[in-house]
């Protein structure tokens, strides 16, 4: 399950136990709808209560970041987990966006909000 927030170019996404395909593709519509008006979109995935994720999320992941990878600005991921942690930076491989990883939510924003100056 997500919760997703957002207010003009940022979107903030916290994934709340299994992350699954259809929660992905919610995720994928908003931002898709931010995108058709003009610019790019900032990113908060907050990752510090994913209890698993489905393979099929890995899979369209990669689809929608292959197809929108100039899309993003700034990503920044919140997560106490290295694993987690380390497959956030192998993504700056597929996206132009600035992409941190942070264990702190107002460090994170800080960082999103700086951006836009």
């Amino acid at each position: 399950m997500i919760a997703i927030d957002h207010k003009d170019k940022l979107v903030t996404v916290a994934v709340l136990g299994e992350f699954a395909l259809a929660d992905f593709q919610e995720l994928e519509d908003l931002v898709i709808s931010k995108l058709q008006s003009g610019g790019q979109v900032n990113l908060l995935f907050d990752l510090r209560n994913m209890a698993d994720f489905t393979v099929d999320v890995v899979l369209e992941e990669i689809k929608f970041t292959r197809a929108h990878q100039s899309d993003f600005k700034r990503i920044a991921v919140l997560t106490a987990s290295p694993w987690v942690a380390w497959t956030a930076w192998l993504e700056q491989v597929f996206v132009a966006a600035d992409l941190r990883v942070f264990n702190d939510e107002a460090e994170a924003r800080d960082w999103l909000d700086a951006g836009d100056e």
